[in-house]
């Protein structure tokens, strides 16, 4: 539980009145995200001329913002000096090209060796952007499945990115690789996927709590029995593609949890991901080449 600390005290001036509380603080406190001082409001360490009030309240000229900031309670990620392949770099976000078997960010029983691990080495700027287990982090890939992945390096480009991802505007592209008697070249796979009922370690159709989850494929190229596949999700469920692909008889090479024939490693790879610029508002795409040890 964090303890009580500095106390600030504001006063609202003629140019702030009408202004939400949450972004009135978030322009006199620069060091914290909104989502952040969101936060000190609802758990009432924020008050107005002695009042409680919600993060939309408009403020009025003449109130007095008094703030609690609690102790900065340390993550406890350890930065570590992995190697990261970095496809692209500015001043508002980084592009990585993620290798297969390393997790993204610290969680249940991994706490070193991850993404985050390294990015926290190499980028140590990122440790205040966004959440403090998963700092820059907008989305994720599974821990076996490799390629392009964006990682924010401000809390403008993490709160814009996010959103991206939310509203479906990303536009990610995976190759996989399947061993199966897929009969049509081309398709979409329209299945709500959530929980299995059974094993909670597992994502399936067979599900209490469906979401709606939309993936298309396309076979670009047949090796002998094997078929790589061109995957374009629309939506960004956990698992999805996996499942998806499992759902049609056709699960992924190397995918032990899903069922997929015996291979060295998940045949999937996370191939291009298509975006705007936070900054520029210009889409820009990155692509990942195919791993040596993809097929």
């Amino acid at each position: 539980m964090a303890k009580e600390g500095e106390r600030k005290e504001f006063i609202v001036g003629r140019e702030d009145e009408g202004k939400r509380l949450d972004l009135f603080l978030s322009s006199k406190l620069s060091e914290f995200t909104r989502s952040k001082i969101q936060k000190l409001i609802k758990e009432k360490k924020v008050s107005v001329s002695g009042r409680f009030e919600k993060s939309g309240y408009k403020v009025k000229k003449g109130e007095r913002v008094e703030v609690i900031i609690p102790e900065k309670v340390e993550s406890g990620i350890i930065p570590e000096n992995i190697p990261i392949r970095i496809l692209y770099e500015d001043e508002d976000i980084v592009v990585i090209d993620k290798p297969s078997g390393m997790v993204v960010h610290p969680g249940a029983g991994v706490e070193r060796g991850t993404i985050v691990n390294a990015l926290l080495f190499h980028r140590p700027e990122i440790a205040n952007v966004g959440s403090e287990k998963r700092p820059g982090i907008v989305h994720r890939l599974d821990k076996e499945t490799s390629g392009v992945m964006v990682v924010a390096k401000n809390d403008f480009s993490y709160h814009f990115l996010q959103k991206e991802f939310k509203d479906r505007r990303v536009k990610k592209e995976y190759i996989a690789v399947v061993k199966c008697n897929l009969k049509v070249k081309k398709g979409v796979i329209e299945l709500p996927i959530g929980r299995d009922k059974r094993d909670r370690t597992k994502i399936s159709i067979r599900t209490k709590k469906p979401k709606e989850a939309y993936t298309e494929y396309e076979v670009i190229r047949e090796i002998n029995d094997l078929k790589i596949l061109s995957v374009k999700p629309a939506t960004g469920r956990t698992h999805q593609i996996r499942v998806h692909l499992k759902a049609i008889g056709c699960p992924i090479l190397g995918d032990k949890k899903y069922g997929g024939h015996p291979h060295k490693r998940l045949a999937l790879h996370s191939y291009s991901l298509a975006f705007i610029h936070p900054s520029t508002g210009k889409e820009i795409k990155f692509v990942s080449p195919l791993p040596s040890d993809f097929i």
